[in-house]
């Protein structure tokens, strides 16, 4: 077992807690100079290996990103003697070595505005091109993505302005990738009109949400409902197209919401969790587009360190993750009965 823990920061982003091709689960952890990597024995539990260790020297943030294929995408912004660049690397096969870092550059070429390029975000098409995205120094957003051979295009920017400095949310819809990110008053969107085409600025959300706390999720096809944080605090909010936005309640601390579709008792439903004011994690469960009916938060389990994670594992159970204050993975399993009632937590 690596002696390394998790930073005191904790994760960064919601999508933490992957399920492989196998159906094994992994998790994956900020720490010094890299990352931390814990994965399921087997397939649904309850014993896990790790943390074994992923270095990346100079990391400042990272993301993960799975496409149809259930490869699983390591981007990474990182500080070097050269600069601030972005890498990314695959991992093809649950618990084994991630494939060679690929460094990705950045979107310029100036020393002074390199610096100020963002936390990355990403997102993998239908076809498996990865899509990665930054807040540039324009305050807009850059673009780099696989073409159709598999070859890196080069940096685009989608324009944009004002938006604030976090991880922006990427996410595939279908055949299509979109983007939102939060400015001072306005969620921005971009979409792609045809897959594999361009993306352009689409009508964006007339509230904004906390800077980092937005999560995107498929809910209906060809449709995205968003889930964040309220400015200030103000509860979990929900951003879909020809709804709006509602406000779900719940005490969040303004980091990243998780979120996940799953059936339970044979009914479509949408899970959500976040880190409370309280340090630790709330989850709530609704009819999938149903949240104006109402969620009932409950907190669970012990402090814990950046944002909680969801999965659904082999068994088809719901999986809550946490990162404890120790820097230890905490899990806790969907029990064998009505709803959504958890066992306990337990240590990886």
């Amino acid at each position: 077992m690596s002696s390394r823990s998790a930073q005191a920061a904790g994760p960064a982003t919601s999508c933490w807690l992957l399920r492989g091709k196998d159906a094994g689960l992994s998790a994956y952890a900020p720490a010094d100079g890299g990352l931390l990597r814990w994965t399921e024995q087997r397939p649904g539990g309850p014993d896990w290996t790790g943390p074994q260790f992923i270095e990346a020297p100079g990391l400042t943030h990272a993301t993960l990103a799975q496409g149809p294929d259930s490869y699983i995408h390591l981007v990474t912004r990182r500080t070097t003697a050269r600069g601030v660049e972005l890498t990314h690397t695959t991992q093809y096969q649950t618990g084994r070595p991630f494939g060679p870092w690929h460094s990705l550059g950045n979107p310029y070429k100036d020393e002074d505005r390199a610096r100020k390029v963002g936390a990355p975000a990403a997102a993998v098409g239908a076809d498996g091109r990865v899509h990665v995205f930054v807040r540039n120094a324009g305050g807009g957003v850059s673009m780099r993505r696989q073409g159709k051979s598999g070859k890196w295009e080069g940096w685009k920017d989608l324009k944009g302005r004002h938006l604030l400095d976090a991880m922006p949310a990427a996410v595939a819809v279908g055949d299509r990738v979109e983007l939102l990110a939060p400015s001072e008053k306005q969620l921005s969107r971009w979409c792609q009109d045809e897959p594999g085409g361009d993306l352009t600025e689409a009508e964006p959300f007339t509230a904004t949400a906390a800077a980092g706390s937005v999560t995107g999720l498929c809910t209906a096809d060809g449709r995205v409902t968003y889930y964040g944080c309220a400015p200030g605090g103000d509860g979990v909010t929900a951003h879909r197209t020809g709804t709006g936005t509602l406000v779900l309640g719940g005490m969040p601390d303004g980091g990243p919401v998780a979120a996940l579709r799953t059936s339970i008792e044979g009914y479509d439903c949408t899970v959500v969790a976040h880190r409370a004011r309280s340090g630790r994690p709330a989850i709530a469960a609704c009819p999938t587009e149903g949240e104006a009916d109402g969620l009932w938060w409950t907190e669970t389990g012990e402090p814990s360190l950046g944002a909680p994670a969801l999965a659904v594992d082999a068994a088809g159970r719901v999986v809550l993750a946490a990162i404890a204050e120790d820097g230890t993975l905490r899990v806790a399993r969907q029990k064998a009965e009505p709803g959504l009632a958890l066992a306990a937590w337990t240590r990886a």
